[in-house]
Parts: C-alpha cells; sequence; structure tokens
C-alpha cells in the first residue's frame, strides 16, 4: 500500500511533467491549484515575471465567512469564485489550468468550476 509521502512524491512528479509544458504569460496566467487535506489555495501566476498576481486560500477570513458551514468540495468552488472575482478586478478573463499533479476531481474540479462561473476561460 502507497503511504501519503510516496502519494504526494509521486504527484510532485506529475506537476514536474505538466510544469515543463504549461507556462503563464502576462496575457493568458497560470491558474494553479493548491490541496492539503483541509485547506485549498488557488494562485494565478505570471511565469515570465515569476510573479503571483491573484491569489485566494480557504484560510482568508473573508473567504472563512462566506464558507462557514459548508463542505469541502462547496469551500473550494467558493475559493474558486473569489479567485476569479480578483482576477476580473485586475482585468484577466483567460488563463491556463494547472492542477498540480492532482486529479481533475472532487475539489480540484469544484474549483475549476467555481472559477468558470466567475468568469475565467480556460
Amino acid at each position: 500500500m502507497i503511504n501519503r509521502e510516496d502519494k504526494n512524491i509521486l504527484r510532485k512528479k506529475k506537476h514536474q511533467r505538466v510544469r515543463a509544458k504549461i507556462s503563464g504569460t502576462s496575457k493568458k496566467p497560470r491558474l494553479n491549484v493548491f490541496r492539503s487535506l483541509s485547506n485549498i489555495s488557488v494562485q494565478i501566476i505570471d511565469d515570465e515575471a515569476g510573479k503571483t498576481l491573484v491569489s485566494a486560500s480557504s484560510v482568508e477570513p473573508a473567504i472563512e465567512k462566506l464558507a462557514k458551514g459548508k463542505t469541502k468540495t462547496q469551500i473550494a468552488k467558493v475559493v474558486g469564485a473569489e479567485a476569479a472575482k480578483r482576477a476580473k478586478a485586475k482585468k484577466i478573463t483567460e488563463v491556463v489550468f494547472d492542477r498540480g499533479g492532482y486529479l481533475y476531481q472532487g475539489r480540484v474540479k469544484a474549483v475549476a468550476e467555481g472559477a468558470r462561473e466567475g468568469g475565467l476561460k480556460f
């Protein structure tokens, strides 16, 4: 049986392979997802400049208020929508989705759906 540490090592290897092909630009930045056991965070990154343009996380007080009493998947959708809202404020409409080596299901999928509902295209 594979333990949690081994799974994370495998995930990081997948993420490195994906990052070799995916890169964010100033016109189309990269939307990166990080998922831990209890929280989820999203960053919109311009890889050319090496800067994070927008970020949102389930541990932020503003998002914690919106997410009170919801499941982790519902919170992930709120985080995605909040990231899209902040991106729209900075005039970012298109992004490249980077799932961070995670499978596209559950909370990662909920972040993508929330971001799409918030108006981001990818």
